[in-house]
């Protein structure tokens, strides 16, 4: 495990049923139909832990990201923050909370400001949440970047002088200088070498155990998941699938969706033969998703009832959900 385990298992973040839908225009009319970005979807996060969202591009894991902390307003459901409510909430009684959730971008040059020095960036929240003097700002950001690894010099640079590994640091640095609560971290090392991967994913497990933190960390890439995960959740088409604790998911996946992912993984041992599942058809259209089960059309263990009807998302075993007949 990789967090700091509450000892309540008091959920930081629950998701409710959450739907999200995006009008998109079709044709030369013009006509206008629904792509339900997510559809349904619900699960929990425990303070102190980290928990992960996987699937193909285009499966709304992003999307739900912006949704956990408001970003985007859901069409229908509800996301639950500390006992709260927030789906509702309008902006000036939404302001208060946006310290406590942060985000840490994929393109951390895009995510920075060229114009702005280090020191600046990462002082911003700081200028917006909190008293603090420029002096005090300065020094606190100063800090900050020691803490993510970076020196104190630093400080007076600018975005285009440092590497991609750098700049995700000063991105984490950013992040933390408010002291949030929960951090969301949307595919934070899918754009570094994989050596700076492990720097980074490294230190932010380090900053977990320092700072308490929470993560909601999002990915396509399953290796990096398991470095990091202490929960995960399999997305596909808008949808969960599967969750369960990262060892029970790794050793024993029970969705046939989960299953083909895990094939895929890349084994760094040549010798050692692994079966992969190759999963037939093209990954059907959100705008018109399949009748039944979604994944219907590419599983090849369907049957006649998942065409016909959604599989409820439940329990099998203690701590490991799926939506899948196989298991009705």
């Amino acid at each position: 495990m990789s967090g700091v385990q509450s000892t309540s298992g008091t959920p930081l973040v629950e998701v409710k049923a959450l739907r999200k839908s995006f009008a998109v225009r079709k044709g030369w009319l013009g006509t206008s139909r629904e792509l339900w970005a997510v559809d349904g979807i619900s699960f929990a996060i425990r303070k102190g832990e980290t928990f992960s969202l996987v699937g193909e591009s285009g499966c709304g894991k992003s999307t739900t990201g912006r949704l956990v902390n408001r970003l985007l307003r859901p069409s229908a459901g509800e996301v639950w923050f500390n006992g709260q409510n927030i789906g509702g909430l309008s902006e000036d009684k939404m302001r208060p909370l946006r310290k406590e959730m942060q985000m840490v971008f994929q393109d951390p040059y895009a995510s920075l400001n060229p114009r702005m020095k280090v020191k600046d960036l990462v002082a911003e929240p700081l200028l917006i949440h909190t008293k603090l003097s420029g002096a005090e700002r300065d020094k606190l950001a100063c800090k900050l970047l020691e803490t993510v690894g970076l020196n104190s010099y630093h400080a007076e640079r600018f975005a285009h002088e440092f590497s991609g590994g750098q700049r995700q640091r000063i991105g984490i640095a950013r992040a933390l200088s408010v002291r949030p609560s929960l951090i969301i971290a949307d595919e934070p090392v899918s754009a570094l070498d994989v050596s700076i991967q492990s720097q980074v994913l490294n230190l932010m497990q380090d900053l977990q155990e320092e700072y308490g933190l929470t993560y909601l960390f999002i990915s396509h890439d399953l290796s990096v998941v398991e470095h990091i995960s202490d929960r995960i959740g399999v997305m596909y088409l808008g949808t969960l699938v599967e969750t369960a604790v990262k060892d029970d998911l790794y050793d024993h996946p029970l969705h046939p969706y989960t299953q083909a992912l895990l094939s895929s993984v890349p084994v760094p041992d040549p010798k050692l033969k692994k079966e992969r599942i190759i999963l037939k058809g093209d990954l059907p259209s959100p705008v018109n998703p399949p009748s039944g089960c979604r994944f219907h059309t590419r599983c090849s263990a369907c049957m006649e009832i998942c065409k016909q009807a959604a599989p409820e998302f439940k329990e099998v075993k203690p701590g490991h959900q799926v939506a899948c007949h196989l298991y009705n």
